[in-house]
């Protein structure tokens, strides 16, 4: 679907994308991560063939975006950071003037505007000016715009920056479903947002690519020691004396002391070794409330932050 094959960006003497190459099958879902400064805009833009590289190919839809243009372009819609929009157009307006740049035919246009505004739940507001909606509805206008027509490819930046938590979870349900029927490339810096959302993830630093996996497999790669989080009320200060007492734990350590009373810690126990029934009664006897007990699990977040680190060192070393 989407074939980026040894790709540099040069403005000058400095290398904003450094030779990358990744490919995206249709129906994947994408995140796009990476540092402020670290390519992704750039990346998109290329794809989109809003700016040329200047070396390397990108195949859309089997089309060279620099030899074929109009016919890459036209399997592509576009979501930019931002929401820039018409504001003295209504909602249906702008989507008609989108039909019209992506060259919707007379015949096919009515259809395909009230097809992209009940997708994107517009239909209350289709006859309202844009600068009358709040920010939510702005994100679903922009993304009907980029809708209109078809495309096989959706490409959204940062498509829920400024939302409040509702319109936030509104518009990941929304990617979701169109996920169904459209390949989704998405830029965010919200993290958990890319690993709710996606099945594939592509970290760029200083316009290298750092991973490619899925987000489960790059949490793996970070997977943390077999560790509990538990959090208790310990009148009697106990807890050290009596967690030591069972067999496989390694290490407790007091990571927070609440001002509730209660106390968190982090218990490292053996590999593969599952000593929470063991804490419960051990615990309930010594008079040590449990309020909460969880396992301490690597997060998407936990996987960017030790790539990029890594990278970085990589290159202080070299």
């Amino acid at each position: 679907m989407i074939e980026v094959k040894n790709v540099t960006k040069k403005y000058g003497n400095f290398i904003a994308i450094d030779n990358i190459s990744f490919s995206i099958e249709k129906g994947e879902i994408v995140g796009l991560l990476g540092p402020n400064g670290a390519g992704k805009s750039t990346t998109m833009n290329m794809i989109t063939g809003f700016i040329e590289q200047t070396e390397g190919e990108i195949i859309v839809s089997g089309y060279d975006i620099l030899k074929n243009p109009k016919k890459a372009k036209k399997q592509i819609g576009y979501m930019p950071e931002g929401v820039p929009l018409y504001n003295d157009l209504t909602v249906k307006e702008f989507i008609n003037y989108m039909a019209d740049l992506k060259q919707v035919t007379k015949k096919e246009k009515k259809e395909k505007i009230q097809k992209v505004i009940k997708e994107t739940n517009l239909e209350v507001v289709q006859n309202k000016l844009i600068r009358n909606l709040s920010r939510g509805y702005k994100q679903r206008v922009s993304m009907a715009g980029a809708l209109v027509g078809e495309p096989e490819i959706l490409i959204l930046d940062e498509p829920t920056v400024g939302l409040d938590p509702k319109q936030i979870t509104e518009i990941r349900n929304l990617i979701k479903e169109l996920g169904k029927t459209h390949t989704i490339i998405i830029s965010s810096h919200i993290l958990a947002e890319i690993s709710q959302i996606c099945n594939k993830v592509i970290i760029i630093n200083s316009g290298k690519i750092v991973a490619k996996d899925t987000p489960k497999n790059l949490e793996e790669k970070v997977k943390k020691q077999n560790q509990l989080i538990i959090t208790v009320e310990d009148k009697e200060s106990k807890i050290d004396e009596i967690t030591k007492q069972i067999k496989g734990i390694k290490e407790i350590e007091l990571e927070k002391d609440n001002q509730d009373g209660t106390k968190e810690y982090i218990i490292t126990a053996d590999e593969n070794q599952d000593i929470r029934k063991e804490i419960f009664e051990k615990y309930a006897k010594n008079n040590i409330t449990i309020f909460e007990l969880k396992k301490n699990e690597a997060t998407l977040e936990d996987a960017f932050m030790k790539l990029i680190e890594t990278k970085q060192e990589e290159e202080e070393e070299n």
